[in-house]
């Protein structure tokens, strides 16, 4: 994963709303952390651009009156983390089972 910052300007409406650019990312990061942190109960807004085509800049925007945003995205991150660590784990256990099984048929 590439940089990340706050942007500016940001600190007047609280430790609950921020927009995070994260350097060296696109859509495939930006789409899987929204769709995990806007599931969260405290989150009442979450979501992402991509400023402009050329360049490699996500926009990260939380609001939240109950939590601060850099929590509900460190968190985020950890809990998309978990999720794509337990696809690997059950995808290479399906795997497992379908090589034993194709392999005692052959």
């Amino acid at each position: 994963m590439g940089a990340l910052a706050e942007v500016a300007g940001d600190e007047s409406n609280g430790e609950g709303s921020r927009t995070f650019v994260f350097e060296n990312e696109t859509h495939t990061l930006g789409n899987a952390l929204k769709t995990i942190v806007a599931r969260y109960p405290e989150v009442d807004f979450c979501g992402y651009t991509i400023p402009h085509p050329t360049e490699n800049k996500l926009h990260f925007r939380i609001q939240s009156n109950r939590e601060r945003a850099i929590d509900l995205l460190k968190r985020g991150l950890e809990d998309l983390e978990a999720l794509c660590d337990h696809t690997i784990v059950t995808f290479e256990k399906e795997m497992n089972t379908f090589n034993a099984a194709n392999a005692e048929s052959t």
